[in-house]
């Protein structure tokens, strides 16, 4: 009959592997920022210090603090069951996110947490783990917590997460490049926590009072990635899904053109975000955004979808169905919602496309005779040049059957090495950079150039020169002296 044996594992191992779960800066200090959420603080100051003697990463919040007991909870490994029931405003759910996430950065963990007035500190060192190979939690007394940094800046309540001993934050690396290395890392860490933070840092939560985020005394400020403020997005209709008790709420958006982004806006989001690649859905849970950029595999992304989001929003009570991991960086929906996000993604996608080729489609429809055309038949698009543009007529007019071929030639020839892969590069990452247009100088003599050639010395037609200068597009910055020409020379 088989026996039953007591095996625990190797502490130095376990602790060992425990940092190497994949966890960045990022989604470290984002880990830890939930527990201040859920502890209903309204302010969280981060501080790094790779310079200081012996560099350091403190996370303090004013939340409503631990006493003695709730503090050797939180530092215990695996204190709260995944499965158990939790309050709705919970951000956790392992019990292993202050422990792992801190590891994976740094091998010494201090929390000093302040309840009604009493502070207790505890503190998880892997070098005694190692030596021990034994989980030997240090308990701190007050001559230990009134040494550390930035204890002074607790309140009446609230708690301090200290890092030290940060191998991997710090990469190894001394003097001029350490501290390259953590600005970039603290840079990325900003916009992360705008990102993934945004709604409580707006104040969008409800039954939750706006929360600020600081770094090094830097305020995080929040970053929409469905920029909602800009009358140009669409909000299409939300949809509902029931699972049990709990609903899913769907809400698809669809981003403005860029064109319809003021310049500060588009900086904005041009140095936050990819369009192509962020496209997808947007999970949400209890209001923090735990994945982003994925269409699980219903659609692939592409140019034409680039504007389409779907905010979707579930509560902690779908933590399982959603088989959300350690780090809060991966979900995926369970069946009914992937069901009814496959029915709307048409719709969301089509919405997209119409944005996001509107704009292109002015060139073929504002003017009468377009200089260039677009084709689509079997062998599938290309745009060529309008040999019966007003400009290419007069043309064949002056010069003789020879010359007009050559013309044809060196028409066709300049359609066909349109160079669309590297305009589809440049407009994809730099859409705003991308112009056409020409520097025109003396504006007047280049509109006489224009109506001499296509009518000499005749009168020639108000109308149709000003269809002809928009087809040319040469003028578009000019369009008052354009109209003054118009008035003068066709009066």
């Amino acid at each position: 009959m088989a026996r039953n044996q007591h095996l625990p594992p190797s502490a130095a191992c376990l602790s060992a592997s425990m940092r190497d779960l994949g966890y960045s800066l990022e989604a470290a200090v984002a880990d830890l920022i939930d527990n201040s959420i859920s502890a209903d603080a309204s302010k969280i100051a981060i501080f790094c210090e790779p310079s200081a003697a012996q560099p350091l990463l403190v996370i303090l919040d004013d939340g409503r603090g631990m006493n003695h007991h709730e503090l050797l909870a939180a530092m215990r490994h695996g204190a709260v069951n995944p499965r158990a029931e939790r309050s709705p405003r919970d951000l956790g759910r392992f019990g292993l996110g202050l422990k792992t996430a801190s590891f994976s950065q740094c091998r010494s963990l201090t929390v000093v947490s302040v309840k009604d007035g009493v502070c207790s500190g505890a503190e998880w060192n892997l070098d005694v783990i190692d030596r021990a190979d034994d989980w030997i939690l240090s308990i701190l007394d007050h001559e230990d917590i009134a040494a550390l940094p930035y204890i002074d800046r607790l309140g009446p309540h609230g708690t301090a997460v200290i890092w030290r001993e940060l191998d991997r934050l710090l990469e190894d690396e001394s003097g001029n490049r350490r501290d390259e290395i953590v600005s970039e890392k603290l840079d990325v860490l900003e916009k992360h926590l705008a990102l993934v933070f945004h709604r409580f840092l707006a104040g969008e939560i409800r039954g939750r009072s706006r929360i600020a985020i600081t770094i090094n005394g830097h305020p995080v400020e929040p970053f929409d990635p469905f920029c909602r403020k800009n009358t140009h997005t669409r909000h299409l209709p939300e949809e509902i899904v029931r699972i049990g008790s709990a609903a899913v709420h769907l809400q698809p958006y669809i981003l403005p053109h860029h064109s319809n982004l003021t310049a500060r806006e588009y900086d904005f989001y041009q140095t936050r975000s990819d369009f192509i690649s962020n496209q997808g859905a947007y999970i949400y849970r209890n209001g923090r955004l735990m994945a982003w950029g994925d269409w699980f595999r219903l659609i692939p992304k592409g140019e034409a979808t680039k504007l389409a989001r779907v905010q979707i929003d579930f509560p902690n009570s779908l933590d399982e169905a959603w088989t959300i991991d350690i780090k809060k960086s991966r979900s995926r929906p369970p069946l009914p919602v992937r069901e009814r996000l496959r029915q709307i993604i048409a719709q969301v996608t089509g919405a997209s496309t119409t944005v996001h080729r509107g704009r292109g489609q002015k060139l073929f429809h504002e003017v009468t005779a377009p200089l260039w055309e677009r084709y689509a038949d079997n062998t599938g698009i290309r745009y060529a040049l309008n040999l019966t543009h007003p400009l290419v007529q007069r043309l064949y007019e002056k010069i003789d059957g020879e010359g007009v071929r050559h013309l044809v030639l060196l028409l066709e020839a300049v359609a066909a090495s349109l160079p669309v892969e590297m305009v589809y590069s440049d407009y994809s990452t730099h859409p705003r950079d991308l112009s056409q247009m020409p520097q025109v100088e003396n504006v007047t003599d280049r509109l006489d150039e224009l109506r001499s050639a296509l009518w000499g010395e005749m009168p020639g037609n108000a109308e149709a020169f000003r269809d002809i200068v928009r087809s040319t597009r040469l003028f578009d910055h000019h369009g008052e002296i354009v109209e003054n020409y118009i008035k003068g020379r066709f009066a």
